[in-house]
């Protein structure tokens, strides 16, 4: 179990799910809906460009009296989504507020443990426990009251270094917060966003929709983010974000993101990932590598 410094952002009220329905890329009307409800979306908001603001993951917090959505997000940019959502709220039935009383939690499974239904929990202080909706390699999402003691909730768990979380996030390629995901810069496809089940190509109308279906319809995505691997941990403050990589020829391949360690998630060129990779850092030529996440679907790894 990680304790993840992501922030909590509670959308209450009648409309809360056709409100973010306009905001956001995936269906949220899915949350609230009757029947076999999913528990968990993952979506971005984008602006009007369609370019990446934030990655969001919702979560289904609805009782009888009230439908209410968790938003969860990037602590950093707290305070600039809750001015963005309140930007277009309008007349909306609203109320939205962070949740400073919740703690959230990323549960990585061992070895040992197959599905959710394995996770014996604590009803009590286990508000949510979910599968990630972005890929089942990144486990379960869990929401509890702050100090909630874990070991309670999920017997026999751990609780884990954050940097080990983001260090699986990275080897499996999965985007999380702004420094993967620069606000205004990053497209949604290109970031994978339709592998991780974050996006409806049928739901109608949303901010920045008109370009991100084009490039869906038109079927061409040269570039999309990809983990990378050094052959060891580098020295001194590591690579710097944005800094360009190369084929061993010297052709733009691409440019780095974020990473931890020895590992790493680029924005890569298609047509370079299985080629010797590089970068120049303080004068060296260092090498790097980049493969296709296993958790990918079988058509786009080819």
């Amino acid at each position: 179990c990680f304790p993840l410094g992501r922030a909590l952002l509670g959308v209450r009220g009648a409309e809360a799910a056709v409100f973010l329905q306009g905001l956001l890329t995936n269906d949220v009307t899915q949350l609230v809906a009757a029947g076999d409800v999913p528990p968990a979306l993952y979506a971005h908001a984008l602006n009007v460009q369609g370019r990446c603001l934030y990655d969001v993951i919702l979560l289904h917090g609805s009782t009888a009296e009230e439908p209410h959505i968790l938003l969860e997000c990037d602590s950093s940019v707290l305070d600039s989504i809750q001015k963005h959502l309140k930007l277009y709220k309008i007349r909306r039935k609203v109320t939205i507020t962070p949740c400073p009383d919740l703690s959230l939690w990323a549960v990585i499974p061992g070895e040992q443990h197959g599905d959710a239904s394995s996770l014996p929990k604590s009803a009590d202080q286990a508000l949510l426990l979910t599968p990630d909706p972005r890929a089942a390699v990144m486990g379960w999402r869990l929401i509890a009251k702050k100090g909630a003691n874990l070991s309670e909730i999920i017997p026999g768990s751990q609780v884990g270094d954050v940097q080990d979380y983001h260090r699986h996030r990275y080897k499996q390629g999965i985007p999380e917060g702004v420094k993967d995901l620069p606000p205004g810069v990053a497209l949604p496809l290109e970031s994978n966003l339709a592998f991780m089940n974050g996006i409806s190509f049928t739901k109608g109308c949303y901010i920045g929709q008109e370009l991100t279906a084009r490039t869906h319809h038109m079927g061409v995505i040269r570039k999309r983010l990809l983990p990378v691997r050094f052959p060891e941990p580098l020295p001194g403050p590591g690579v710097p974000e944005g800094a360009e990589i190369l084929t061993e020829s010297g052709k733009a391949a691409g440019r780095f993101r974020a990473g931890r360690g020895e590992l790493g998630i680029a924005l890569l060129r298609l047509a370079h990932v299985n080629e010797p990779l590089c970068m120049k850092l303080g004068g060296d030529r260092v090498k790097l590598s980049a493969a296709t996440p296993e958790w990918w679907p079988k058509a786009a790894a080819k």
